[in-house]
């Protein structure tokens, strides 16, 4: 695996927490932030190689080269960067959804914008298949954006380690979000609840059902990646295009709901024109973040691509 100095380690550490800062968004993917920083397929990779036979290498050679096997610092600096961020963004993003939703929807719009473009770079040919599974995926992820939350908000062991093992699978897709996927499912308040109250009991519930996922899930993204580059990256980039309706700044509520504070909030919601929209559209402002979402990722892009270099 890559041998890397501490900087370039606290780098990964700040990729880690711009992926936990994604994920936290109930419509941004962390697997995105991942891809546009250069470390998607060194993460599938790493994650596929907790398995059996590693466990075996560390009975027969030890701790050092199970690590090594593993890439265990690259996946520890990263973890910690997404537990940082998710640690202490939660209740930041959480306020700042509910005070201006529409300028962080814009800047994460932006953002996300420039993904596909970036993403879509990637594939090297383009045939008739692989431009209609881009158009399925994208139909999909499409489809997922306008699916009903569910009423009940449900924080029972079992319900969450399954919601924990289907979240994970969503946040290492990019363009499909974990937590919009825990939206859907009723968990995401239950989650960010256990996190401002620090129960860890839930937590660690989560976290098993998490690693649960992930192992499996990755085994299956890395095989398609090894076999199938540009089918995979399509179908990605299609992922990523229909969920830019979730993300769309300006909506109207369909259904509200009483939250746990007895204030009413959106339920149900559906994009609109900003010129439609009921209320101050900020619409200058909106722009402007958009493009310095834009902007961050070509950025971002330009940083992975000397980092590589070197």
């Amino acid at each position: 695996m890559h041998q890397r100095n501490l900087i370039q380690y606290v780098v990964i550490t700040l990729k880690g927490i711009a992926m936990g800062a994604a994920d936290v968004v109930p419509g941004v993917s962390g697997g995105t932030i991942a891809f546009i920083s250069g470390i998607y397929e060194e993460l599938l990779t790493s994650i596929s190689a907790v398995n059996l036979s590693t466990f075996k290498l560390l009975k027969s050679k030890g701790l050092s080269a199970a690590w090594n096997a593993i890439n265990g610092n690259f996946l520890v600096a990263l973890l910690l960067g997404i537990f940082i961020s998710i640690i202490s963004l939660s209740k930041l993003i959480s306020f700042l959804l509910e005070n201006e939703p529409i300028l962080v929807w814009s800047f994460f719009f932006g953002l996300v914008l420039a993904s596909i473009l970036y993403i879509g770079k990637q594939i090297s040919r383009w045939k008739v298949l692989t431009v209609l599974l881009l158009l399925i995926a994208a139909i999909f992820a499409y489809y997922i954006t306008t699916l009903e939350p569910l009423v009940s908000e449900n924080s029972s062991p079992l319900f969450l380690f399954l919601a924990g093992a289907l979240a994970i699978c969503a946040m290492i897709l990019p363009g499909i979000s974990g937590a919009f996927i825990l939206v859907l499912l009723g968990a995401y308040k239950p989650v960010l609840d256990a996190i401002h109250n620090k129960d860890f009991k839930l937590l660690v519930i989560l976290a098993s059902g998490a690693v649960v996922g992930l192992l499996t899930f990755s085994r299956v993204l890395k095989w398609l990646f090894d076999h199938y580059r540009n089918f995979t990256l399509a179908v990605l980039t299609g992922f990523i295009i229909g969920s830019l309706n979730k993300i769309w700044p300006w909506k109207r509520a369909l259904t509200w709901r009483i939250n746990s504070h007895g204030v009413k909030v959106p339920f149900n919601e559906e994009s609109i024109l900003p010129f439609s929209f009921d209320g101050d559209p900020k619409l200058l402002v909106a722009i402007l973040l958009a493009i310095v979402g834009f902007v961050v990722i070509i950025a971002l892009e330009k940083i992975a691509n000397s980092t590589r270099k070197t």
